[in-house]
């Protein structure tokens, strides 16, 4: 393949979801305004100038990480909700599993929620990542289910010279038994505000940096809610900034209930504890402290 499917942001949804289930990966281009890079670059910036480089030879002796991102920033919204990513996300991952219950079959649809969070930072120097699957964290086999929908927003350019995550088209297809060879990936090339979605069972990797420039991306993985987070997102993000947020992404850092019973609190959906008093009491609780 000589290069990654794009599209822009208006394409249709379906279309999207075709690609990804074809190849794995798919680049968005203008998925991002300039006035939303420009706030998270004003919140992350700080954060990635005070931060050390990586201590270990996977994440990487010359790259810069800072995570806990819903916790720096208010800005993520139209992130996370963007059309193409979480509709894809949802496509994907929210398909009806059959069950029964006695002598009554059911179909339950899985929640979808935000495992990880990061800003990567790739400086001059960087070797290039292991190639790695980043649905293998849940211990699961190939091929199957996809149960990772993951973005990286480039913050800055991406080259094949500066780092552009190294990408193998289908490889989601593979089985466990086949290792990936850096010969078959191809590096991601966009200009900054662009996406690269890829399904979790698709080999990728930062990829090395021969300039004199990082590469920056923020990356946001999504997995079915009936799986522990990569990133624990109720250690990371505290109560206030979680209410900094509308309810569609309050739930999708999980506060939200996965059929058939995954996740409550009290017996309740675990959205009550972001509610109010007089809606705490109401369904019998005392006030909750977070």
């Amino acid at each position: 393949m000589a290069g990654l499917t794009r599209v822009k942001p208006d394409a249709d949804l379906e279309e999207v979801v075709q690609i990804l289930e074809r190849d794995g990966a798919v680049i968005v281009e203008e998925f991002a305004d300039e006035t939303t890079l420009a706030g998270l670059w004003a919140d992350f910036g700080p954060a990635l100038d005070a931060c050390a480089y990586s201590d270990s030879w996977y994440d990487g002796h010359r790259t810069r990480r800072v995570s806990s991102l819903f916790a720096r920033t208010t800005r993520l919204t139209p992130v996370v909700t963007q059309r193409l990513y979480l509709g894809a996300a949802r496509a994907i991952m929210q398909k009806p599993i059959p069950m029964w219950i006695g002598r009554s079959r059911q179909e339950m649809t899985p929640t979808i929620q935000i495992s990880t969070t990061q800003v990567i930072q790739i400086h001059r120097g960087q070797g290039k990542q292991p190639l790695h699957r980043d649905d293998a964290l849940h211990l699961r086999t190939h091929p199957g289910t996809t149960s990772r929908v993951q973005l990286m927003l480039a913050l800055s350019d991406f080259t094949a010279e500066n780092g552009g995550t190294l990408v193998i088209p289908g490889s989601h297809h593979w089985d466990d038994e086949r290792a990936p060879q850096s010969e078959e990936a191809i590096p991601t090339v966009m200009r900054a505000g662009s996406g690269l979605i890829w399904l979790g069972g698709v080999y990728h990797g930062g990829g090395a940096n021969a300039t004199d420039v990082p590469r920056t991306g923020m990356t946001i993985a999504l997995d079915l809610g009936n799986l522990r987070q990569e990133e624990n997102q109720y250690l990371a993000v505290p109560r206030e900034k979680v209410l900094a947020y509308p309810e569609e992404v309050r739930r999708l850092l999980g506060y939200d209930r996965c059929p058939p019973g995954l996740g409550w609190y009290e017996m309740h959906d675990p959205y009550i504890v972001l509610e109010d008093e007089e809606t705490q009491r109401a369904a019998g609780l005392g006030t909750i402290a977070v």
